[in-house]
């Protein structure tokens, strides 16, 4: 669970920090560069399973290597910084098995991960290609102590925070530590062992890593810095595909559904198994995901198919007519929805999913049960995390003023950037900031939040047309701000 996010230097994001809860929806105007938060959290989850460049050049481009990693680095019209820095505090799931299945526990289970990366031009003097280089990683405990200092959202203590953080290592070394080498001067990065300093690490030239040292822990010896890997993998930008959605999966697909809605055939039948492993009706889980999508899609049965021959598993919907239909008749919007109300039911990861504009597709009449969905994926802080309320949260992003008036306001963040948006121009030359609404728990002081009733209460066409707001109602909305240069 991403529970703060410092960033600067990275697209748009300058100076930048928020800190999320369990479930986040933020809004503003197209074009302000809002999708970088995403990015940005893709970035450190890409960095956990590729080296560094690839990882870069995978951001927006899955499965491609096609991006000038240049472009990450902020761009003020001008000049380009040469520096990225981020830092990420989390609540990371204690338990965890390595490569080889092997389970042990992480020491802490609250953790701040810092990471800094400085850009290399190509040289034509020694030959080299450039690109980012590793200039510091640090991976710390956070002391219960200080448990509800970083923790802001509201939240049971006794039931949540209790259970879900703790920390047996006081070493100030922390996991992974960055020192400058006494013999060359260039920094070197160590990874400790979970027993404490003076731990045995291992050094490492930062400025020779192709991946951060996070990625190369595969085994139980340092559980730690293994969880916070899984944690970071569990970082889930969806970028919904039907055709993905719509095709099959091999008996040996392991259950999960992809960022493209793929393996929803292979996460249900998961379900079954799991189901009668354990001595439940392996039909029950069907019909509670049949009933929770019943609101949107009339279904009598959700259920999958087996072809032995081919070794597939496929997608079966059941009309309460009896009719059966199969996911290359489903609608988009059906596979979209079918696709939460999947991810909301799955114990496991993902830790944390990513959805820009989830109403993309539904019909007005779909989106109280499509609010009801994304709430029942994040978890719930005034109740015990277990099987029925996994740690796991959900940041969306949407400009449906339908969907937004069906938050609460202590969940909406409004994306601005620091100087008006010129028509044309890029993006990532306005530097981001979100606003929480004024006296909710992200406020610090008076002057952090910004007054979004008039977004709550924004008159509704009478036609049920799925529209946005209009330009003029975010110019009106940023100068509800003082000072805020509109």
């Amino acid at each position: 669970m991403l529970t703060r996010l410092e960033v600067n230097g990275f697209k748009n994001l300058v100076d930048f920090s928020v800190d999320f809860g369990p479930f986040t929806c933020i809004t503003g105007p197209g074009g302000v560069g809002k999708s970088n938060l995403f990015d940005a959290i893709q970035f450190l989850s890409l960095l956990t399973e590729f080296p560094i460049n690839e990882a870069a050049s995978r951001i927006r481009n899955p499965g491609r290597e096609t991006a000038d990693v240049a472009e990450l680095f902020f761009f003020d019209g001008s000049q380009r910084t040469d520096r990225i820095e981020i830092a990420a505090e989390m609540v990371i799931r204690g338990k965890v098995t390595d490569d080889f299945g092997r389970a042990s526990e992480a020491s802490s289970s609250f953790l701040r991960y810092e990471v800094s990366f400085r850009y290399a031009p190509p040289s034509s003097v020694d030959g080299s290609i450039g690109g980012i280089i590793l200039e510091r990683e640090e991976l710390r405990p956070i002391i219960e102590a200080r448990a509800s200092h970083h923790l802001k959202f509201p939240h049971s203590k006794r039931r949540f925070r209790d259970g879900a953080v703790y920390n047996n290592r006081h070493a100030r070394s922390g996991f992974i530590s960055t020192s400058d080498d006494p013999e060359t001067g260039q920094p070197v990065v160590m990874v400790h062992q979970d027993g404490g300093y003076p731990a045995r690490g291992r050094p490492s030239p930062a400025h020779a890593a192709r991946r951060i040292a996070v990625a190369t822990e595969n085994t139980a010896a340092t559980p730690t810095v293994l969880a916070a890997k899984r944690e970071m993998q569990g970082w889930q930008v969806l970028d919904l595909d039907p055709v993905a959605m719509r095709r099959p999966d091999r008996y040996s697909q392991p259950p999960g559904v992809a960022n493209d809605g793929a393996h929803i055939p292979a996460t249900l039948h998961n379900w079954i198994s799991t189901a009668q492993e354990n001595g439940f009706d392996p039909e029950s889980a069907l019909d509670r995901l049949t009933a929770s999508i019943s609101d949107v899609v009339p279904l009598g049965k959700t259920s999958v198919s087996r072809e032995d021959v081919l070794g597939l598993l496929s997608l079966v919907l059941e009309e309460p007519s009896g009719i059966t239909f199969g996911a290359s008749t489903v609608s988009d919007s059906t596979l979209r929805f079918l696709a939460f109300a999947v991810l909301a039911q799955t114990p496991g990861p993902p830790s944390l999913l990513c959805i820009e504009s989830p109403e993309t597709g539904l019909a007005l009449d779909s989106l109280d049960a499509l609010n009801s969905i994304l709430h029942q994926m994040a978890t719930n802080p005034n109740a015990e995390i277990g099987p029925d309320n996994p740690l796991r949260q959900v940041i969306a992003i949407s400009q449906s003023p339908y969907l937004l008036q069906l938050q609460e306001m202590q969940d909406l963040l409004l994306g601005q950037p620091l100087r008006p948006s010129v028509t044309g121009s890029d993006p990532n030359q306005h530097i981001l900031r979100f606003r929480p609404h004024a006296g909710t728990w992200r406020c610090v002081d008076p002057e952090d939040g910004i007054d979004l009733t008039s977004m709550l209460s924004y008159p509704l066409p009478a036609q049920k047309l799925q529209i946005g707001f209009p330009s003029q109602f975010w110019n009106d909305a940023y100068r509800l701000r003082p000072g805020a240069g509109f």
